[in-house]
């Protein structure tokens, strides 16, 4: 064990377990849910390294690997910003070893970036298609695969993909066929990676929000600026990813989280800081639950 892991496991009396010190590489998080769970680390002191395509400003969404990186440096924590496709295999290995490389290690995996194509079978394009199944599936995967020997150094490894519950209720199939099997292809990479690696101490988990999630990609949808009024913002998938990444990974693996559940699971009941403005009980369900 290295002198990082044995200052991991050992936090000061009464502080309870944190992200101080600890090493997260991301998919995506140039905006977004991902980019809150990055500063939500931050405010620890955490390494965050973010594998996005954006280095570049984009016309229609805000943020880039690198305005996101002076985020996370201004919330508190280092920051490693990495332009790369995820779908890529050389992008996706020199990112973790990148990582690696600045940092001493990896401590935890989010799979963050994920295309999304609700439209049905007769009108999706396949281009679309194979960019959901490359991006969500292929490289929820790959990144897994290529960190899991830093992973094994760590003394609380975990990794968290941003995933439903593998519901297979058939009118989450029906109603979005190519998108749903792109994403239970995400959350099938975190049931069987929990149970390979169980022995090995490395949590794997899935987290989902139960309610809609203001977003880019929602708002960039028809009808998109109303439905995320009836949204909460991405600050409760962060705090619920928090909660997650710094249990105990030998006792915390294999679960399909809703961020609600996390929340309520730390004792935190009262979620109307997270609205957007709706009643609770007028917020958005979000979809496969």
């Amino acid at each position: 064990m290295t002198a990082r892991n044995e200052a991991q496991e050992s936090p000061a009396p009464g502080t309870g377990p944190t992200l101080a010190g600890r090493t997260i590489i991301m998919s995506g998080g140039s905006r977004g849910i991902g980019l809150a769970i990055a500063l939500r680390a931050a405010r620890d002191g955490a390494n965050v390294a973010i594998l996005a395509k954006t280095g570049e400003p984009h016309p229609r969404l805000e943020g880039t690997v690198y305005s996101a990186a002076e985020q996370i440096e201004a919330a508190g924590g280092r920051a490693l910003p990495l332009v790369g496709d995820v779908r890529n295999d050389e992008d996706v290995r020199a990112a973790v070893d990148a990582t690696v490389d600045a940092f001493g290690g990896i401590d935890a995996v989010v799979n963050n970036a994920s295309a999304i194509d609700l439209s049905k079978t007769p009108e999706v394009d396949m281009k679309r298609y194979d960019l959901m199944a490359d991006i969500n599936v292929r490289g929820t995967f790959m990144l897994s695969k290529f960190a899991l020997d830093a992973l094994r150094s760590s003394a609380n490894p975990h990794i968290l993909t941003l995933s439903p519950p593998l519901n297979l209720a058939p009118k989450w199939a029906g109603m979005h066929l190519a998108y749903t099997m792109a994403k239970y292809g995400m959350s099938l990479t975190t049931l069987g990676l929990a149970e390979e690696f169980r022995e090995d101490g490395v949590a794997v988990n899935s987290l989902w929000p139960a309610t809609l999630i203001d977003t880019a990609a929602i708002r960039n949808m028809p009808g998109g600026h109303r439905m995320v009024q009836a949204a909460r913002s991405p600050e409760i998938v962060a705090d619920a990813a928090y909660a997650v990444l710094v249990r105990s990974a030998r006792t915390c693996t294999g679960n399909f989280y809703t961020d609600e559940q996390v929340l309520r699971e730390e004792g935190i009941t009262d979620l109307t800081g997270y609205s957007l403005g709706a009643p609770e009980d007028q917020l958005v369900p979000d979809i496969f639950l």
